[in-house]
């Protein structure tokens, strides 16, 4: 029954999450769905699940959250955070040792204009939101936009 109630409660957290970003996709000016798409993939944890840190968007959430990632050098606990062009990501000096990071950069063959990878410093930067057909994604953002509005 607990299992239960905390996928509910997650489940009602991300709706939550998801309704403020189409509120901000609705105010900024452009298309809604192509705003709300951009501002997605800025996501702390969708760009670290992108730069190849985590194997899976969920378990990019978790390292962020157990406070494995630093933004521009400062400890990041907020998977929502949105990016902006120029932010670097990294792991924690501590964390870098982690098996579930060192097994997800092994794998690591992704690449993505709008992130730029040192495999050397492990630090990944965040050049720009991605344009709609950047995204690997096949994704009808209209549908979103049109669920939401009503």
């Amino acid at each position: 029954l607990k299992e239960k109630q905390k996928a509910k409660m997650t489940y009602g957290m991300l709706e939550r999450q998801f309704r403020r970003f189409y509120g901000e996709a609705v105010r900024k000016k452009g298309v809604t769905g192509e705003n709300l798409l951009k501002m997605l993939e800025g996501r702390l944890d969708n760009t670290v699940f992108r730069l190849g840190i985590a194997p899976t968007r969920r378990a990019a959430r978790q390292l962020v959250s157990h406070r494995h990632i630093t933004v521009n050098g400062k400890v990041a606990g907020i998977p929502s955070m949105i990016l902006r062009a120029g932010d670097v990501i990294s792991i924690k000096e501590k964390s870098k040792e982690l098996p579930a990071i060192k097994q997800a950069l092994g794998n690591r063959d992704s690449k993505y204009p709008w992130l730029e990878w040192n495999s050397d410093t492990l630090k990944g930067i965040f050049l720009a939101a991605p344009e709609k057909d950047q995204i690997p994604e096949n994704i009808h953002e209209q549908l979103i936009v049109e669920l939401y509005s009503k």
